[in-house]
């Protein structure tokens, strides 16, 4: 079994407030921003993150080096922490806001000095009010001991770093989206390309937009070393720490760490000790609802972002939503649908009107007024979606929960329509095995079924 590791979670000492610097300065707190400024380039700097081979924590695990190196040759330039977690299942990050604020703060420093960037925001969840004073409050103590304003630790470098609420809108988690309504602008994400905020990003100027996990990480590596970080994980996937959240059927729900190393069966059944009331598994949701699903022949994977695209899935924000074979799968993918149509931006019109019209249909079948046309009417408002949409939105919480869950409890949805009503099906007759359908990587969700006409087909 895979062992926990308490890197980003370590305990605070008892009764200790996680905003109080004091306390985080006497735990060694802030060493990392003293060790970057004092005594490292801007150059080395990069190069330790390039080294550590960390992925962005905020969903599509991309190089957060290659981010940083993207980044213009332009001044001046700007840094966005991603604190807008508003994924259903996900919420790792509102753990770090509230017990490691400093630790936040302290990597958005590092990497301002990095790459010349004099402003910086943390773009926050609006829901998430009380974090947003902690961190205010966080900030201003920052300040007073002279790591944010002007000269910084007598090094001639000044920083400036502000909170920024946000107002409910989950397509502001999306980067363009984030740096629109930081303009004061409706939150419709950016035509592409360029495809990188680091190149054009807030009011015309390269702009790294990182979430907020990512920064408390960038504190980690310049504190333990980029060598000592990438033995933690895979080198070949994923390597630090993750902060993984488990929800739904499970006993001990709640926030784990772990290496990428870690499959999703220890994290279900030893981490989070296994399914509730004895029930056994029929579902998993790796990271976030944007996530494809996943079966119980299929939880044995890794926990990298490469291992589980390989499956067609993705790691995601770390969110592990858990069913239990007392689930049905049509309500499962009806509450995704319902807030992928409620969040949509309304944008473009493959979305917009793609989006709220599965989740129409869906809601049909699961009134029990499903058309035997219903299934596949679905599977083409997917097709016409994908790769339609200016944003991943569209794709990712409207299109990939619907191809993958439709496919694969292909059985339980033929039931409902065929039978007018909501069917649970036993738990060996409700979904597909892995060698009765295919998917095509690297594009999440890309299924089809494999039936003997499509096989003799070709």
């Amino acid at each position: 079994m895979a062992a926990p590791i308490e890197i980003l979670t370590a305990p605070l000492p008892a009764e200790t407030d996680p905003g109080d610097i004091d306390a985080y300065l006497a735990d060694g707190g802030y060493g990392a921003v003293r060790k970057a400024l004092k005594s490292m380039s801007q150059t080395e700097l990069i190069e330790e993150i390039n080294a550590s081979g960390i992925k962005g924590r905020g969903g599509a695990g991309f190089s957060t080096g290659m981010k940083w190196n993207l980044c213009a040759d332009r001044f001046p330039r700007y840094l966005c922490a991603n604190a807008d977690e508003s994924e259903p299942g996900s919420f790792k990050d509102r753990l770090l806001l509230e017990s490691k604020p400093h630790q936040i703060i302290e990597g958005m420093i590092i990497t301002s000095y990095a790459l010349g960037i004099n402003l910086g925001y943390i773009y926050i969840r609006g829901e998430f009010f009380q974090i947003i004073d902690q961190m205010e409050a966080a900030l201003e103590d920052a300040r007073k001991h002279g790591f944010l304003g002007a000269d910084i630790l007598d090094t001639g470098y000044d920083l400036e770093l502000y909170v920024h609420p946000g107002a409910g809108a989950y397509i502001c988690g999306e980067e363009t989206g984030l740096i629109e309504s930081l303009e004061g602008n409706r939150p419709y994400p950016r035509l592409k390309p360029p495809y990188f905020p680091a190149a054009i990003g807030l009011w015309g100027q390269p702009t790294i937009v990182n979430n907020v996990e990512t920064m408390a990480q960038i504190t980690t590596i310049v504190d333990m070393g980029a060598e000592a970080y990438k033995q933690i994980g895979s080198e070949e996937d994923t390597t630090g720490p993750r902060l993984f959240g488990l929800c739904g059927h499970v006993n001990k729900p709640g926030i784990y760490e772990y290496d990428s190393d870690v499959t999703l069966r220890e994290l279900i059944y030893d981490a989070a000790g296994g399914i509730r009331d004895g029930n056994r598994l029929k579902g998993v949701i790796p990271g976030g609802i944007s996530a494809p699903i996943l079966t119980p022949e299929e939880i044995d994977t890794p926990m990298g972002f490469g291992a589980l695209g390989k499956l067609g899935s993705m790691g995601g924000t770390g969110g592990i939503i858990v069913m239990d074979e007392t689930t049905s799968m049509v309500d499962a993918l009806l509450n995704a649908s319902s807030f992928a149509a409620h969040e949509s931006c309304g944008q473009c019109t493959p979305c917009r009107e793609g989006v709220p019209w599965m989740n129409d249909i869906l809601r049909r079948i699961r009134n029990g007024q499903g058309r035997d046309e219903d299934l596949d009417l679905l599977l083409d408002v997917c097709k016409q979606i994908h790769g339609h949409t200016v944003c991943v939105f569209g794709q990712a919480p409207g299109v990939w929960p619907v191809r993958t869950i439709l496919v694969k409890y292909w059985p339980e949805f033929r039931a409902c329509i065929e039978r007018k009503e909501l069917v649970v099906l036993p738990l060996e007759e409700s979904y597909l095995r892995p060698d009765q359908y295919e998917h095509i990587p690297p594009v999440p969700g890309n299924f089809r079924l494999k039936t003997d006409e499509a096989d003799a087909a070709g």
